[in-house]
């Protein structure tokens, strides 16, 4: 298994994390999920349902080895007349959160992730409701560790992360949706009508919320990587072709402030799948020449940070100098500022990570190698340039 920090937590995960949906879909693999996951080094999992079923067997597959287990359990995820809600009143998120306490057979939760906020206005009474001021007071009684956000709309996540409070985000990632904008709609990210037509390069908002979250320090745990298994399916894939499952996971994990996938298995065939990732081989997890060859998307122009372009004749490392270049740029523009401005800087924390790096952009040579292997046509030689530019070296 390898592993990976969440963002400024000091939690180090596993790349392959448990969803929920095997706990909600069937309560009685709860012990042999868990068993798998300590087998194969997962410590991590995700507990978005507040059924009261699956809470509890999960509490008794987690006797004798809870600190074994990262918990990443849901704030406002409430059970209401035998069916969950996703609920905004104070004293329901509070009721709901001691039953998963207890349910769990813990003290404490390691993340716990406010649930599912996709509208601005939705952020708002989060806020107004007093449900952030809960959760503080829950991280400041050592309650829960770390304070999260779920979310699958770029632009709320966004917000939420610039006022301070998350140092975790559970977004849905996975190619088919980092194409789309924002939406308050959820529905919208598996509608076929949006899909008709084809589409370019992924969305500026998911970018920069991806590149947000690594200068933050705010970890990403991934839900939906397989976009509900469609795109593990030719037909149903809105690209017209599908990817293999080491294909999903590797694409997730290559995006800036990913730390975990949350495997969305609801067997133990598809769990092992997921565990396999582990082992694949670097062609196995392979995502760019798929890319560059689905039928009805284009990624032309757009860095992948596939590392297809190396190896580099001066050594550089071309994906790594790329997504630092972006993490400063993107600082800058969630500022206001543009590059080429007396305002525009480097953050500490870019300049330190591009540091130390082995070479560096300016050691470019300019042959352009890089560009004949690049599946995206990335006019690599001027990112090289620009690095240079920014960083002074």
């Amino acid at each position: 298994m390898e592993y990976r920090k969440l963002g400024n937590t000091g939690l180090e995960t596993s790349v392959i994390a448990l969803g929920c949906e095997a706990f909600v879909e069937d309560n009685s693999n709860a012990m042999k999920f868990l068993d798998m996951a300590e087998e194969a080094g997962i410590n991590y999992f995700d507990l978005f349902s507040p059924d009261p079923a699956a809470r509890s067997a999960l509490g008794e597959a987690l006797k004798g080895r809870r600190e074994k287990f990262i918990i990443q359990s849901h704030i406002s995820s409430v059970w209401k007349n035998g069916q969950y809600e996703r609920s905004r009143d104070l004293d329901d998120v509070k009721e709901a959160f001691e039953d998963s306490l207890r349910r769990l057979g813990t003290d404490y939760i390691d993340v716990g992730m406010i649930h599912y906020c996709d509208a601005d206005s939705d952020w708002q009474a989060i806020k107004d409701n007093g449900i952030v001021d809960y959760a503080r007071e829950l991280k400041a009684e050592g309650r829960i560790h770390h304070i999260g956000l779920s979310s699958h709309n770029p632009k709320v996540a966004m917000k939420a992360i610039e006022e301070g409070d998350i140092e975790v985000l559970m977004f849905s990632v996975n190619y088919v949706y980092d194409m789309l904008p924002g939406t308050e709609n959820v529905d919208d990210l598996w509608a076929d009508e949006v899909y008709e037509g084809g589409f370019r390069n992924m969305d500026p908002d998911r970018q920069r919320l991806y590149e947000l979250c690594e200068s933050r320090g705010v970890g990403i745990t991934v839900m939906k990587a397989f976009a509900g298994g469609d795109i593990l399916n030719e037909e149903l894939s809105p690209a017209g072709a599908a990817l293999t499952v080491p294909q999903c996971i590797s694409y997730a994990l290559s995006r800036p402030a990913v730390a975990t996938v949350c495997s969305g298995a609801r067997n133990e065939e598809q769990l092992a799948q997921s565990i396999a990732y582990c082992d694949a081989t670097p062609e196995e997890r392979d995502y760019a020449e798929a890319f560059a060859s689905f039928p009805r998307v284009s990624w032309s122009g757009h860095c992948m940070y596939c590392t297809h372009c190396h190896p580099c004749p001066a050594e550089i490392n071309i994906a790594d100098v790329t997504k630092f270049l972006n993490l400063v740029v993107a600082h800058n523009e969630s500022n206001g500022i543009r590059e080429g401005s007396a305002e525009f800087r480097v953050p500490d924390t870019e300049r330190g990570h591009y540091k130390a790096l082995s070479h560096h952009a300016g050691e470019c040579l300019q042959c352009g190698m890089c560009e004949t292997r690049c599946p995206f046509e990335v006019s690599i030689r001027d990112n090289m340039k620009r690095a240079e530019r920014i960083f002074g070296y």
